[in-house]
């Protein structure tokens, strides 16, 4: 069949690649147009989003004008145009003064469907609703979690992301991506139809199609840009994340003496601290404090003469009682509101302006002002980027648009103004910086993701199993290296880190691109790596084990350039034929050679683990050969169950892992 609109009975079908993607039938409007009248709220980067749509109107009658185009009306005339050409499809409504479009696509029973972004719940999105808005993903994500408990910190729920994007996958190896920033809601409670809502009177729709799962990622991230192979000082060894001032520098030497493999140290607090009562926050003031970090410019070339790199922090803020604030207000670097005076914003016990990038003389200055002069020029090889999802909706931009539609494009801005300042200095591909925020493009800008600020706990919906969910669902739409805080890093209301967990994470973060820890935000109250014997150990010994792994990880990233494939990835990714693989969230392949099924639940022992394909797969620790099907493996501390390949050209590499942890 021809990609196109076809009339058939009393409906008609929009055809692409061969697959009927969406229907308009009696009964079951394939376009549902209205007016909107929102009400949004932010605190603390946590949204209350609601809308009364009125005067809805549902398409129940069209015109075919031609393949190409379809007008649908209702019983008081036209109300919606649809448009298809080049796998893109347009959608506008024709009744003045809606603003809220809603289309479905045709959905088979039994279809899966992934995508959403990064998302931490869930990664086949069958039987819910996705609202795309770039926020805090909240604290107290479970379900029945204590709300009184809680007070002063806003929850999230299964959907809230710091990293949506409306794009979606399912198991008819389709991928549709809604090229809009403006807020929208991917619906899956239908099993016959995908509905994606829009705030917006026009919307494009682009559409994908391939013979597998692998090439359809891969077509997805030619599109919204490949990130540049991670250079080998970030794959060969831990970063050690400490915020304890010039004294850090004393605590790494006890990392390297415990025989740990070190490529950098991680001191998000270069630029100072200002402490609150969530925790050990920064002084958002970037500049390098000379009371916590004496001459830094000098103690980081030596660090690089050894081989150790060192990373830092910004974010696109400025507090108030900072230097940098001044500089802002004089180059008129803020976002303004409706008063046109700048716009502050609370972020728990200090005030912030926020940086207005879609002005270019702002994206300009702090790229070269801040990233550029008190960061790489002083010889910072990497930092994380952090926020970018504080944008209120009553803020006013230098270009004019609507703060809504800008919301969720500013951590893609943010993205820009890195990537920006690193390769003004040449060091694309060699400095790395690391978000947690981001939406539609941030791809193209945004070497390395990590998952955010996950509970220092296993429990479901915030400690550490999210990690997993968030770097599958994120490879699926471009984003090749993820990683994490290794520890956690949210510790609130007495819960605190216990050894088993701290294990149990560098057990994992072993086995991703990049491995980082982190002392989290009450580092004086919670076991930090460096706090027993047996935890520096455990570090050393699974750091170790990272940085063996190095050449396999170079061999994932030259793959990641070439065909756009995720480092660690959905097992469903190689093994599309498999539908009881396409709900696995607990667990990934390494690339296509090795399979990781991390231990994600206190006081466990043993899991199962599904091994995929018709040939049998290697056990690590044990060398023991198992079959292809589902196995219950003992994982004890120091043995999470990873398999691998036994005909992989990496079989030896591999093999000798389990020597990392003695020596």
């Amino acid at each position: 069949m021809e990609d196109g609109f076809l009339a058939c009975g009393d409906g008609f079908s929009l055809y692409f690649a061969g697959r009927i993607v969406l229907q308009q039938r009696s009964g079951c409007p394939a376009v549902v147009t209205s007016r909107g009248d929102p009400e949004i709220a932010m605190h603390l980067g946590n949204f209350s989003i609601a809308d009364s749509p009125s005067d809805s109107r549902a398409a129940a009658g069209f015109d075919v004008v031609d393949d190409r185009r379809v007008v649908l009306h209702d019983a008081h005339g036209a109300i919606a145009e649809l448009e298809f050409g080049a796998g893109r499809l347009a959608v506008r409504t024709l009744v003045a003064g809606h603003d809220r479009l809603a289309v479905s696509f045709h959905a088979e029973p039994g279809e899966a469907v992934w995508g959403g972004g990064e998302q931490f719940s869930y990664l086949a999105l069958n039987g819910r609703r996705f609202p795309m808005w770039t926020s805090e993903p909240g604290v107290g994500r479970e379900p029945n979690a204590p709300q009184a408990a809680l007070t002063g910190h806003a929850t999230g729920d299964y959907w809230t992301t710091n990293f949506p994007q409306p794009t979606f996958l399912t198991s008819r190896w389709l991928a549709c991506h809604c090229a809009a920033s403006a807020y929208s809601v991917l619906d899956f409670t239908d099993p016959l139809s995908h509905r994606v809502e829009v705030w917006s009177d026009t919307v494009t729709f682009e559409l994908y199609a391939d013979q597998s799962p692998a090439g359809l990622v891969g077509q997805l991230s030619a599109r919204f840009g490949r990130q540049p192979p991670l250079p080998d000082w970030a794959i060969g060894g831990a970063v050690v994340g400490l915020k304890d001032g010039a004294s850090s520098f004393a605590r790494l030497e006890r990392f390297i003496a415990a025989g740990a493999a070190i490529a950098g140290i991680w001191c998000e607090d270069w630029a100072g601290i200002r402490e609150t009562s969530f925790g050990r926050r920064l002084f958002w003031d970037w500049r390098r404090s000379e009371q916590r970090y004496p001459d830094l410019p000098g103690k980081i070339a030596e660090l690089k003469a050894r081989g150790i790199r060192f990373l830092a922090y910004a974010n696109p803020y400025l507090a108030i009682d900072g230097l940098l604030y001044e500089e802002g207000l004089d180059g008129d670097h803020y976002v303004k509101d409706a008063r046109g005076s700048v716009l502050l914003t609370d972020f728990g016990e200090f005030t912030c302006a926020t940086l207005d990038f879609t002005r270019e003389a702002t994206c300009a200055w702090f790229a070269e002002r801040v990233l550029g002069k008190e960061m790489l020029d002083i010889g910072v090889a990497g930092w994380m980027a952090d926020f970018g999802e504080y944008l209120p909706p009553e803020a006013r931009l230098a270009d004019g648009s609507d703060p809504l539609a800008a919301h969720n494009r500013y951590p893609a801005l943010w993205a820009q103004v890195n990537a920006r300042a690193v390769a003004s200095r040449g060091q694309t591909g060699e400095a790395v910086f690391f978000m947690r925020s981001g939406f539609t493009g941030a791809q193209a800008h945004c070497p390395l993701l990590w998952a955010g600020d996950q509970s220092v706990d296993f429990s479901r919906h915030d400690g550490i199993g999210t990690v997993i969910t968030a770097a599958l669902s994120a490879g699926l739409v471009g984003n090749a290296y993820s990683h994490s805080d290794c520890g956690g890093y949210t510790s609130l209301h007495g819960k605190v880190r216990s050894a088993q967990l701290m294990r149990r994470w560098c057990e994992m973060a072993a086995f991703a691109p990049f491995m980082r820890s982190h002392e989290g935000n009450r580092p004086d109250e919670n076991l930090q790596y460096d706090s027993s014997a047996e935890l520096l150990d455990c570090f050393a010994r699974w750091s170790r084990v990272h940085a063996r792994l190095a050449p396999y990880v170079r061999h994932l990233c030259t793959e990641a350039a070439a065909l756009g494939l995720p480092v660690q990835r959905p097992l469903f990714l190689h093994y599309p034929d498999e539908p009881a693989l396409w709900t696995v969230q607990d667990a990934f392949l390494y690339g296509a050679d090795m399979l990781v099924a991390p231990v994600i639940e206190e006081n466990v022992t043993e899991r199962d683990v599904l091994l995929p394909g018709g040939t049998p797969w290697r056990h690590l620790w044990t060398g023991a050969d198992y079959p292809p099907g589902r196995h219950t493996v003992t994982a004890p501390l120091d043995a999470p169950p990873v398999f691998y390949r036994p005909d992989s050209t990496f079989a030896a590499l591999f093999a000798a892992l389990p020597e990392a942890l003695t020596r």
